[in-house]
């Protein structure tokens, strides 16, 4: 019988997402077993700094590919928005499973919606794109930084830190958290557009293995991939990284792809919004070439500003 080894974080989240593959790989092919190699990433360990601060996404994903690299695993399950745009030689990101509901999602024990929010009320996030989505809307509102697993970030609102918190609808729902928190409202995803990726599995493999690769297509789905493979080519593109307020998000209609995105400071100013749309047979530069219009109309200089501003109240006890 042939065996197959994921790798996966430990937290609940990516437990879940790793055992929903394996539960599909084996009911496709049930001579395979399929085991986990639970490995604790570094952006776990660090929880009371700034993902940007730690060196970005990267930090979800090396040490699950290190295993891979070592011959410890044969492929890795991730959330696609928290895999970088490069891949280490020796190693493909070949399917995407079907995305889910990619909304955010607002969270509280005191109030029913965000428009309820009184002026100076603390919201809590950790994403620089929330933050300035947020603050574009509601520049009143105190907006503080929020780190931990689900379960920790939970905590913190029922015990009064935050007035509100911003999350993920599609973690909440997967651990059936929701059911716990008093008042939540799904947020349009017009007035909060998503990270690439959101809400979406990356199936990561060795590159040499070919029994693997025809494992891992059977979880692809193809518009998801088709999507999320233009919003990877834009943040690409464009440069921009965890310390960098970015929101992309693409969608099909019939046989029309469309993208938008929206970079800024993260306070809420010098928000570049802009959109393109292509047929689905002519797609393959849609994303790079959204990325350059940006770039045409100044955006890198917006990123490089939003940089330097992003966590500056951190920046000192990093240093």
């Amino acid at each position: 019988m042939k065996k197959i080894i994921i790798a996966t974080r430990v937290s609940d989240l990516a437990l879940w997402q790793a055992y929903h593959v394996k539960n599909r790989i084996e009911a496709s092919y049930p001579d395979v077993t399929v085991e986990l190699n639970k490995i604790v990433s570094n952006g776990d360990k660090v929880l009371d700094k700034p993902l940007a601060l730690i060196g970005g996404k990267g930090h979800f994903t090396k040490e699950l590919e290190d295993a891979m690299l070592a011959g410890e695993a044969d492929l890795a399950v991730h959330s696609l928005k928290d895999v970088p745009t490069y891949i280490p030689d020796g190693l493909e990101l070949v399917a995407i499973t079907q995305r889910q509901d990619q909304s955010d999602v607002f969270l509280s024990h005191k109030y029913e919606t965000l428009e309820d929010l009184p002026q100076g009320a603390v919201v809590g996030t950790t994403s620089l794109r929330r933050r300035m989505q947020l603050l574009k809307k509601r520049p009143d509102l105190v907006v503080k930084d929020l780190r931990g697993n689900v379960n920790t970030r939970l905590r913190k609102l029922s015990e009064g830190q935050y007035d509100a918190i911003i999350l993920a609808w599609i973690g909440l729902h997967r651990l059936d958290l929701l059911k716990d928190i008093p008042f939540t409202d799904k947020l349009d995803l017009n007035s909060m557009i998503p990270p690439m990726g959101q809400a979406a599995l990356g199936i990561e493999i060795v590159s040499d293995n070919d029994f693997i690769r025809e494992v891992a297509m059977t979880l692809n789905d193809k518009p998801t991939f088709d999507c999320t493979m233009i919003e990877r080519a834009f943040i690409s593109k464009i440069g921009a990284g965890c310390s960098a307020p970015v929101a992309c998000n693409s969608t099909i209609d019939e046989d029309v792809i469309n993208i938008e995105a929206m970079i800024g400071y993260p306070d809420g100013s010098h928000v570049m919004y802009k959109r393109a749309s292509a047929l689905i047979s002519h797609c393959d530069e849609l994303g790079s070439q959204l990325a350059q219009d940006f770039i045409l109309d100044g955006a890198m200089k917006i990123l490089k500003k939003a940089e330097e501003i992003a966590f500056k109240e951190e920046m000192p006890q990093r240093l």
